[in-house]
């Protein structure tokens, strides 16, 4: 199948990342504040250069994007480029919590081709390539048409629920707080929850692999305006994430709909 070679490739590369992350957990790390005060630790960073190194060695004319290495704008010439979060729910990781991963995806012509999400606290990697389907650790995942549970779950930014950007929202379903907006399209895309709203900014790299897995799975992902996702653009950010599982129940995406309202222009 196309890109079955690409898969293989990031599927070895993103475990070893994974193993490397862990290595930081046991033998520990430094923290710095960037400049929009959110802290970056020096497994971040090593798991950059290492997933960076491997991907760039096997494709040398792809392009890279990634959170954690400058922004080189020749990728815009490029018709395949990686988009990198090393590691996406860098608070969880600093305070031990199993919410983090390693988010990967290969863009070609503006949207996702190949894409891994690895929990290495876990040691859960879904991976997905373009109408080959979700799997978890390389088995195909069995996804169920209907919400299975006793009510829908969805994942929501904290700070949006407390401040009563989702009261709307509270009707349909329980919540779960976002600490990683990578894994939560991963839990998404499989089923174990029904959706994903956040209407903060977000960057290309935190949603790249999960919308792959999203729309392999059977789900729906847009910006915060109920727009479709494109990649690799000048400006890599998006106002806000809105994503349904294959499962999600009907009333609770008519509600996520109308959230679109709430994003302005300029949002």
């Amino acid at each position: 199948m196309a890109w079955d070679y690409e898969l293989d490739v990031l599927s070895d590369v993103i475990r070893k990342a994974g193993t490397e992350a862990l290595r930081f957990l046991v033998d520990g790390f430094e923290t710095i504040q960037k400049s929009d005060q959110s802290p970056v630790t020096s497994a971040d960073l090593a798991v950059n250069h290492a997933l960076q190194f491997r991907l760039a060695s096997a494709f040398p004319q792809d392009g890279w994007l990634s959170e954690e290495s400058p922004d080189d704008l020749g990728r815009l010439q490029k018709r395949r480029v990686w988009v990198v979060d090393p590691i996406d729910g860098t608070r969880a990781f600093i305070s031990g919590e199993p919410e983090f991963c390693i988010s990967v995806a290969l863009i070609e012509q503006g949207q996702p081709v190949v894409a891994g999400i690895l929990n290495p606290s876990t040691d859960e990697l879904f991976t997905a390539t373009r109408g080959g389907g979700l799997r978890l650790n390389d088995e195909p995942v069995a996804l169920q048409a209907e919400w299975s549970g006793q009510r829908p779950v969805i994942a929501l930014n904290p700070w949006e629920r407390q401040i009563g950007r989702f009261t709307s929202l509270e009707p349909f379903a329980n919540n779960r707080p976002i600490r990683s907006i990578a894994w939560v399209l991963a839990l998404a895309a499989s089923g174990r929850i029904a959706a994903v709203a956040t209407l903060e900014p977000e960057n290309e790299w935190d949603v790249a692999a999960g919308a792959l897995l999203i729309t392999e799975a059977g789900g729906t992902i847009s910006d915060g305006r109920g727009a479709d996702l494109t990649f690799n653009r000048r400006e890599p950010r998006y106002s806000g994430i809105i994503a349904t599982g294959p499962s999600c129940p009907g009333a609770l995406t008519r509600q996520l709909k109308q959230l679109t309202q709430m994003v302005d222009d300029d949002g």
